[in-house]
């Protein structure tokens, strides 16, 4: 058996403590004082198993990041991982962190807080097999990732304009562990509609109705979804009116859009930038634009998992898989910039479901995999070397 799985299959007992004193720290998005904590024990946490340094960076409105470093070099190759969940304070309650039959339950259990140990006990695997690398190894955990990266988008992009290679701790694609070699981006943008307000019964014919012109453009957008190339549009929320006896003057929507590639999004942005009235005496104003660009599946990104790939059928005996998803993450933001490999963290399912879940013993497995892509890329020589 391949000596670091070996050594991380011989802690896994001590990932699963590690894992469960995260998860029982909830950690909600827009929960500034939970988030803090569990920043300040990442931080210490990261001392204690790799030996490395780390930084806080402290933001006034959402939870503080840690930006850790491991080994040293010119170069540097960077791990992602996000801390905060969609779940509320409160939700251990009814969803309590517990392990049965080699499965692990509770909030955000599956995204993320696996990978995150998972990624810890990869460079502690490193610090205790003694094996030095070429590059530094940078670790960045963010608190934001669930609703966009408001704050940490910036040093996110900042770290992988630095990087030979991001690799992505987010859960795999179903119970298989697909590695995520294609990611959606997505647009977002707030749909105003503004008409002439009239007295419903007296003078309905006076009035424009901005709730009937938002009828139209709903309609019109959904139209313009392509399922075979990937590219839809999403009209998620709606609003106005201000009674039933008046000819609507103002409705609003929000509309979110996925695509596959940037050249799509070149092509379908315009379309919504210049949506055209289709009744009388209405305006149409749409604000917003792209919130995060694709990970497209690129010659760079088809290398990582090529690689990945042999590691596992050489060292670990598992075959990976690939596969794309509509959603976004961190990856993302990246994807631009650097080569990325996402999917790395758990394997399981139930993204923020009830139900979420990952495989215990998939752990060790998943740590040795990307130990092994560290000492594959950090040190610029072969799967055997």
């Amino acid at each position: 058996m391949d000596p670091i799985f070996q050594t991380l299959q011989s802690q896994q007992s001590l990932m699963e403590d590690y894992l469960k004193t995260l998860v029982e720290m909830e950690s909600p998005s827009h929960d500034k004082e939970a988030l803090d904590e569990v920043a300040e024990w990442l931080s210490q946490t990261f001392k204690n198993l790799t030996g490395g340094t780390t930084t806080l960076i402290p933001d006034d409105q959402y939870g503080n990041h840690v930006r850790c470093e491991f080994g040293q070099g010119d170069s540097q190759l960077l791990i992602l991982s996000h801390f905060d969940t969609v779940w509320p304070k409160g939700t251990l309650e009814r969803m309590p962190f517990k392990k049965e039959n080699g499965i692990a339950y509770g909030p955000g259990v599956f995204d993320m807080k696996s990978g995150l140990i998972q990624g810890l006990f990869a460079l502690k695997a490193l610090k205790d097999a003694g094996i030095e690398l070429d590059k530094k190894v940078v670790f960045f955990f963010d608190s934001d990732e669930e609703i966009g990266n408001p704050s940490s988008r910036t040093y996110i992009e900042e770290e992988a304009k630095k990087s030979d290679a991001v690799f992505v701790l987010e859960p795999a694609l179903s119970d298989e562990g697909s590695l995520k070699t294609s990611r959606k981006g997505v647009a977002i943008y707030d749909i105003e509609v503004n008409g002439i307000s009239a007295h419903a019964g007296i003078a309905p014919e006076e009035g424009s109705s901005a709730i009937t012109e938002l009828a139209y453009q709903t309609l019109f957008l959904n139209s313009l979804n392509d399922y075979e190339q990937g590219t839809t549009f999403n009209v998620g929320k709606v609003s106005g009116g201000t009674a039933n006896n008046v000819v609507a003057e103002k409705s609003q929507a929000t509309l979110d859009v996925r695509a596959k590639t940037k050249s799509e999004f070149d092509r379908v942005i315009p379309i919504i930038q210049n949506l055209k009235p289709h009744f009388k005496g209405t305006e149409v104003i749409a604000r917003g634009g792209v919130n995060r660009f694709p990970l497209e599946r690129d010659d760079r990104v088809l290398e990582l998992f090529q690689t990945a790939q042999e590691i596992g059928k050489t060292r670990l005996n598992i075959e990976l898989t690939e596969k794309e998803t509509g959603g976004g993450s961190d990856g993302n933001l990246t994807a631009p910039l650097a080569p990325t490999l996402d999917g790395l963290g758990a394997v399981g399912r139930g993204a923020h479901a009830i139900d979420e879940q990952i495989v215990l013993e998939k752990m060790s497995e998943r740590a040795a995999l990307l130990t092994h892509l560290l000492i594959h890329y950090g040190k610029g020589g072969g799967l055997n070397d």
